[in-house]
């Protein structure tokens, strides 16, 4: 066959080179590349099953505080799968792809968990409410549970009658520290006296047994489980509303710029449109229902 000249062989040469690079550009995007941009994960993660880019490869390291109170946990044992959080953290890593014997359970105290600074956890889960102020240290997913404060007193006492919030203005309050149940005390209620505050709610509680507080505020499901089972001579004198129309949510905490925060945000809103979550809500906080709002 006759060959062309040296110089007609070149062009041809680089017109190949031309069309194969149109092709390349032209061609449909690779499956695999397609969903990984498309699973919205940070850090270009994808949302394989069981193949996240976890703390430990094929397990799933999942936190929360000690002691694991009721009726978020049971037994102060987060690993039973017993309680309303305990029971959500297994069905969001089952729809990531870990079983029960792949997730691995760690203890950080509730400030730390959304506190500046890397975390050494995949998520945490321990009735931290979502707000614009702690995003800017770490992620969230969406929410896994809508919550409301609410104030429990000792019978007979006067914080017992108060009917609205101004109600409450000249008793001394308590709260955990860091919680949504203090920052209402502060932004809500605004006392005259200033409140107390506690390292643990077990602290609050023991404070409301020996009158050194007239009352307490906590979300309304750990006040019925403490007005049933820890301090039956307490009750709920009534619940807040909701600040700015939107409910106040418990979220997954994960460190900031986490590559799973999509992931596991994908997985709470498949858990919620299924009705998985309203299941379990059922199961372990039934008893938390409507108590009188406090306006």
């Amino acid at each position: 066959m006759r060959l062309a000249p040296r110089a007609s062989r070149r062009s041809l040469a680089c017109v190949s080179v031309a069309l194969l690079a149109v092709a390349v550009g032209c061609a449909p995007q690779a499956e695999d590349d397609a969903s990984a941009k498309s699973s919205g994960a940070k850090g270009g993660s994808s949302c394989v099953e069981g193949e996240l880019a976890t703390r430990a490869s094929g397990k799933l390291t999942v936190a929360t505080d000690r002691p694991a109170y009721e009726p978020w946990f049971t037994d102060d044992d987060p690993a039973n799968g017993e309680g309303f959080e305990s029971a959500v953290a297994y069905a969001v890593a089952e729809r990531l792809g870990y079983g029960r014997d792949a997730v691995v359970w760690q203890s950080v105290p509730f400030n730390k968990a959304f506190a500046p600074g890397e975390k050494t956890f995949d998520f945490d889960i321990n009735q931290v409410s979502v707000s614009d102020e702690r995003k800017k240290a770490v992620d969230f997913s969406s929410g896994y549970y809508d919550v409301r404060q609410a104030v429990v007193a000792l019978e007979g006492s006067k914080a017992t009658k108060a009917a609205g919030v101004a109600d409450l203005k000249g008793f001394t309050l308590g709260a955990q520290v860091g919680t949504t149940s203090l920052d209402y005390i502060d932004g809500v209620v605004q006392p005259t006296r200033d409140p107390a505050v506690y390292a643990k709610n077990d602290q609050a509680k023991s404070a409301l047994k020996n009158g050194q507080v007239d009352a307490i505020v906590v979300d309304l499901p750990t006040a019925f489980y403490i007005t049933s089972a820890e301090v039956t001579d307490a009750r709920i004198v009534g619940q807040f509303e909701n600040r700015g129309g939107a409910p106040e949510q418990f979220g997954l905490v994960l460190d900031k710029g986490s590559a799973l925060t999509a992931c596991v945000t994908d997985a709470v809103d498949a858990l919620r449109a299924d009705g998985t979550l309203a299941k379990i809500e059922q199961r372990w906080l039934s008893e938390a229902v409507d108590a009188p709002v406090l306006k």
